[in-house]
Order: structure tokens, then C-alpha cells, then sequence
């Protein structure tokens, strides 16, 4: 209060020698002297009322600065009247109207001062960590001035990096943006830093991968915020940042999703999810669950799986009530009476056999399962008039070369001839592999890795799709909306990353360095990489650009009815030719009728 009011004391004389072009004749030095300590109380008066002492502030927070002004533009008006009032030739008019906005000026000038100086302490005590921020957008900034600000945060910014070219040598808080990704290592040992801060929450995996290993060369530590939906408030701070995960480095993209189109498919109907024991059946549950439908039925043939998914939706797991279904889909009579009993208005078929070496060495139950096995689902469905029947497939069913891709393409051309002969609507959804799915390759490597090692990956230059199971089963629900009858909705999986950097990302994630790689060469029926879409197939976009749609040859249902398959071999031998995409396959329109 004595500062501000001293700076509105000076403000008065300066005002004057200013109206007076820099002489203040002696008849007024004490008319001024007078005028500047009522200028002095006034403030403090209007200050101590209305003004930033009344309440208490932050140094240059924009609350007190608000504060200040509007008591400056009081106490100014005040002193205008009084000058009114008196003597001009005392007072002159013009000097309180000078007099404020250099007030107002000298006091900002001052608290930012403090504010500057009091920010750049906090952060220059020992055993912070010196770090390089990458991204001055929004995030960036407002992370950087927490560090500032807090002196817990633990953190010492050293420099600004940002790709955009119009951002360079800007400076934050006394901090100063040095370059783009290309100059992280050479900033990092020019300013001695120890980790690289990824400001950027939208960031997606691709970004990550590729700032990682940069900065991992580099020999710098890699801290990442989450999303900004899941911060608290929406305020990124020191306290919100982790180390980079493997998520961030293989899933993470931004998902689009008409929740209203979704929630008018499911909200008040009767659903129905095979498989609802596994990965994406569980995930499928819970995120429908969402969208309060009339009844949700889990049919399962593994229980234990089935317990696990009513656990994690009710928060309990007592097995009771109708909507918990112990059945397997080979059995075409417990479908029948499943779905005479349930009558589902949409169903999500996502039980399968996935183990690709398995169903190598075991074709014959790839086809019971997963073309039988689908043919039971799909034939209880149309019986009592399911609406919608969407039937999970996978990437390798596109230019199939091995009895999973097989069995999985079959099942997506009897999808497709359901929806020429029934009047529902019967849609497949294909995706990649799905980051931590039960069984996936993340867990055996992270069980390896418990072990001590080695690593067993089949080749160094096998190359397949991630995504997460929360991503895929939203897709997956955007897709049943928008889904065509009879076609195939291929999700956008990004692109495809090396195994061999998942290994190497566990290894350095689990902080061991003693833990080897080996290469056992690729499995029978093994790519050394995916495909979403055959050869023979053209992409047609839809309403989400995260999801294009394919057209399948339909498969006649007699030609599987008829087929007399008693062991591997044969189940082997017929899934191949009738799986396989061929230019006559794709010749008559299916649609069209040409």
C-alpha cells in the first residue's frame, strides 16, 4: 500500500514537470506537494475499499491487476473533480489525467517485476531437474509457468523447443524456444538437461515414437502429459507428467465418435455380446453399459472370463440374474435357445479362437469355432429377427495366409450373405492387434522380461498394428452405426510398428539392461507384416474418416453345410480355397447383381 501510494505521489510531480515541459516554478512545490499527498490517501482510501487490498492477491496475477486498475481509474476521477475544483492556476486540470495512467503503468512495472523475479527463484534451487520442454502451444506454456511457480515442482526448464517456425526465439517466462525435434540432442548438452518433457497431450504415437528415440539417443529422460480430458480441470502441471508408456508409443491417436448416433442405437434396446469373457468383448461391455441399453446379456463358454466382465460393470461378481449366459456358440441349439430367450435388437460377435501357431497346428477347431461357430450366431440371430448382427473380424483376414486369416475371412463372407437373404442388417469390423489383449505379445514379453530374459521375437523386421482396446471398441461402436449391410468396416490402425521396438520399449520401460533379444524366425503362416485391405479390394470412405468400408464376395451357406471336414488337414484344405480373394471372386457386383 506505502509503495503503490508513494508511486501516486511521484506520478503527481511527474505529471507536473511534464504539463510545465520539466520546470516546476517554485509558487507551486508545495500546491504540488499538497495535491500529491491527497492523490496519496484517496488511493489508499478507495484502495482499502474496493481496491487489491481489500482481499488478498498473487503479485501480478490478472485479478490484481484488475483490481489496480479500477481502483487507478477511481482515484483518478476523484482527483479530476477536486482539480476541477481548486485553483487552476494551483492545480493544473490536466495533471491528474496524466498522473493516472502513469501510476497504473509504474505499478504493473513493478509487480511483474516481482512476479518475473519471484518466478525465476523458485526454480533455481538445488537438486532441480533440468529439462527441455517440447511445445510452446498452450499446454506447453501453461505447464512451463507451473514449473516456474511451483517451487515443489521438482523441475528446472531450461529451453523451449517447438516445431513451428513462427515460435522460434519466443520466450516464456524468461525461457526461450531453441529450435525444432532435429536440435534436441545438441540443446540438451548445451544446457546440460536431463529429460525431455513432451508438452503436447494430443500428441499421437507416431510424434512419440519418434521424440523417444531421439531423446533416448540422446540420453535424456522422456516425461509426457496424459490427455487433457484426463487431467483434473484441465490445467497441466508438473504433477500430471509420467514416463512415457507403451500405450503413448503405440496406440495413443485422437478417437471421433457421434456419441448421439451410437446412444440412439443402443439406449433403451436389448444387446447381446459374444465373447464378452475376452479383451474386447469386456471393453465392448463396459462401454456400451454406457449408453444405458434396456438389457445387456455376456455369453461366454469360459466363466471365470464371464465373472471378471460382470465384476468390472456392477462391482460385483455373483454370477446371478439372466443376463450372465454360459453357452458355446458351436452348439447351434444353445444359440437357438439363447436367442429365443434373449431376443437381442443388436448383437456383437466378437468370440473367436485368435491364437495363430494354435490354429496352425489345430485348423479343424478354427472352423468349428470361428466359421461354425459364427454361422450359429449368425443363423439364431436372423430366426428371430435380429436388427443388427456386427461380426468382429481381424487384419489378417486380407490376403489370408494362415488358418486364422482363413477361418476369419470366411466368417466375414457369411456375414455378408446373411445381409442378401435377411432382412437385418450384418456388418464385420476389422482391425489390427490390440495393445495388452489378453494373450497379446505385450503380455509375453513383459513375462519374459519378469523372467530375466531373453526376448523371443520371431524376425527384426516384423512390423504389425496396434491400437488400444478402449480406441478399438469405440471404433468399433461408430462402425455398427454407420456400419453398410453386407460390408466389411475397416478401421484406420495407423501405421504399423516393429516389434522389435515394442521388446526394446518393455525393456528400457522395466529400467533392466541385462535382458537379451533372440530371433526365432517367423511361425508358419506369419507375414512380416499386415494388410487391412486385399489386394483385390477398394476402400470407400464413410462419415468418419477413422473408418472406410470394403464390399466381400458373399460364401453360399450350403457350400459350409456341405462341407465333410474330419480332420486338420481337410479343415486346412477347404478354409484355403474358400478363403483366398481372387479376381473372380470380386468380378459380379454383389450389391448391384451385375
Amino acid at each position: 500500500m506505502l509503495f503503490d501510494a508513494a508511486i501516486w505521489f511521484a506520478a503527481i510531480y511527474g505529471a507536473t514537470w511534464l504539463r510545465y515541459d520539466f520546470t516546476n516554478p517554485s509558487v507551486l512545490t508545495h500546491a504540488t506537494l499538497a495535491f500529491a499527498g491527497a492523490a496519496a490517501v484517496t488511493y489508499l482510501v478507495i484502495g482499502s475499499a474496493i481496491g487489491p487490498y481489500s482481499v488478498g492477491h498473487k503479485r501480478g496475477s490478472f485479478e490484481e491487476t484488475t483490481n489496480l486498475g479500477r481502483t487507478v481509474l477511481a482515484t483518478a476521477s476523484g482527483l479530476v473533480i477536486l482539480a476541477f475544483v481548486a485553483n487552476p492556476l494551483m492545480v493544473p486540470r490536466s495533471v491528474p489525467v496524466v498522473a493516472g495512467p502513469l501510476a497504473l503503468v509504474a505499478m504493473f512495472a513493478a509487480r511483474f517485476f516481482i512476479r518475473s523475479w519471484h518466478s525465476r527463484v523458485s526454480v533455481t534451487e538445488e537438486n532441480q531437474r533440468r529439462v527441455v520442454v517440447f511445445g510452446a502451444g498452450d499446454a506447453g506454456r501453461l505447464l512451463l509457468r507451473s514449473m516456474m511457480q511451483d517451487e515443489g515442482s521438482g523441475f528446472y526448464p531450461v529451453a523451449l523447443l517447438d516445431d513451428d517456425r513462427t515460435k522460434q526465439r519466443l520466450h516464456i517466462d524468461g525461457v526461450r524456444v531453441r529450435g525444432t525435434r532435429k536440435d534436441i540432442a545438441e540443446v540438451a548438452k548445451e544446457l546440460d538437461a536431463t529429460a525431455l518433457v513432451v508438452a503436447l497431450p494430443q500428441a499421437d504415437a507416431e510424434l512419440i515414437r519418434e521424440l523417444t528415440e531421439v531423446a533416448t539417443a540422446a540420453g535424456l529422460d522422456v516425461l509426457t502429459l496424459p490427455r487433457l480430458r484426463d487431467i483434473i480441470g484441465g490445467q497441466p502441471t508438473p504433477h500430471d507428467l509420467r514416463d512415457v508408456n507403451l500405450e503413448d508409443l503405440l496406440g495413443r491417436r485422437p478417437i471421433t465418435m457421434d456419441s448421439t448416433v451410437v446412444a440412439e442405437q443402443i439406449a433403451g434396446r436389448s444387446v447381446l455380446i459374444t465373447g464378452a469373457g475376452g479383451s474386447i468383448g469386456s471393453e465392448l461391455a463396459r462401454q456400451i453399459a454406457r449408453f444405458s441399453p434396456e438389457k445387456l446379456y455376456l455369453l461366454d463358454r469360459d466363466e471365470s472370463g464371464l465373472h471378471a466382465t460382470q465384476l468390472s460393470l456392477t462391482g460385483q461378481g455373483l454370477l446371478q440374474g439372466d443376463e450372465v449366459i454360459l453357452a458355446d456358440i458351436r452348439d447351434l441349439d444353445a444359440m437357438r435357445t439363447v436367442f429365443r430367450a434373449t431376443l437381442p435388437d443388436l448383437v456383437f460377435h466378437a468370440a473367436a479362437l485368435k491364437h495363430l501357431p494354435l490354429l496352425e497346428s489345430f485348423p479343424l477347431e478354427a472352423f468349428k469355432t470361428n466359421v461354425l461357430g459364427t454361422l450359429n450366431v449368425l443363423t439364431a440371430a436372423a430366426e428371430v429377427g435380429v436388427g443388427t448382427v456386427v461380426n468382429i473380424s481381424t487384419d489378417k483376414a486380407a490376403d489370408p495366409c494362415c488358418v486364422l486369416g482363413y477361418s476369419k475371412r470366411i466368417a466375414e463372407r457369411l456375414t455378408a450373405s446373411f445381409s442378401d437373404s435377411e432382412p437385418g442388417s450384418f456388418v464385420s469390423v476389422r482391425f489390427g492387434n490390440v495393445l495388452g489383449s489378453r494373450g497379446s505379445v505385450v503380455h509375453a514379453f513383459a513375462a519374459q522380461i519378469e523372467e530375466g530374459g531373453p526376448i523371443t521375437v520371431t524376425h527384426p523386421d516384423v512390423r504389425r498394428f496396434f491400437m488400444l482396446i478402449p480406441e478399438a471398441c469405440q471404433l468399433v461402436l461408430a462402425a455398427a452405426s454407420i456400419g453398410t449391410d453386407g460390408e466389411v468396416m475397416v478401421l484406420e490402425m495407423g501405421e504399423q510398428v516393429k516389434i522389435l521396438e515394442v521388446a526394446n520399449t518393455l525393456i528400457r520401460l522395466s529400467g533392466r539392461k541385462d535382458i537379451d533379444i533372440i530371433y526365432t524366425g517367423l511361425r508358419p503362416g506369419e507375414k512380416l507384416s499386415e494388410d487391412l485391405l486385399s489386394r483385390h479390394e477398394d476402400r470407400r470412405a464413410t462419415t468418419n474418416p477413422l473408418i472406410t468400408s470394403v464390399e466381400v464376395p458373399t460364401l453360399r451357406l450350403a457350400e459350409v453345410l456341405s462341407a465333410e471336414l474330419d480332420n486338420h488337414k481337410a479343415a486346412a484344405v477347404w478354409m484355403r480355397q474358400q478363403s483366398v480373394p481372387s479376381a473372380q471372386q470380386y468380378a459380379p457386383s454383389v450389391k448391384s447383381g451385375v
